[in-house]
């Protein structure tokens, strides 16, 4: 599983000309989901996610997760995450679940950043979506399960 993980003041994602899911403060994690990702994936991304220490303290230093800051969070299934462009210039999705799998460990993901009691807002799963981020800092982060990288 992998993902980008941006810092923001604030972000919507928008399908058909409405908003499905926006926030202020917090974090966008746009996600994609590799064919061999199970729900330890997921909870390994879940638990990292929300305690990344990216926000800043009383000092300015980056010493405090979006819990600290009563932040939110906007997750967005991205496949081409995925994408490999070692070959050509065409990207290859092969590694990329298919799309029911994916979905599955999207909603679970969602699920478990939830239970750790943050407000998580989201786009639709397989939508062509527009995605409007506000990174602040800019601050972004990657991040792969498997810890690639």
């Amino acid at each position: 599983m992998r993902a980008v993980v941006q810092r923001v003041t604030s972000a919507d994602v928008t399908v058909d000309d409405t908003i499905t899911g926006e926030i202020e403060k917090g974090l966008v994690v746009l996600l994609g989901v590799e064919d061999t990702d199970n729900e330890k994936d997921a909870d390994y991304m879940a638990d990292k996610i929300t305690g990344l220490r990216i926000f800043e303290d009383s000092e300015g230093k980056m010493n405090l997760s979006v819990s600290d800051v009563s932040g939110k969070v906007l997750a967005v299934s991205q496949f081409t995450l995925l994408g490999d462009v070692r070959k050509g210039k065409r990207p290859s999705f092969s590694k990329a679940a298919p799309p029911k799998e994916a979905n599955e460990l999207y909603r679970y993901f969602i699920n478990k950043v939830k239970e750790k009691g943050i407000t998580t807002e989201e786009g639709i799963f397989q939508a062509e979506m527009l995605v409007r981020i506000y990174n602040d800092g800019p601050v972004t982060i990657l991040l792969d399960s498997k810890k690639l990288f």
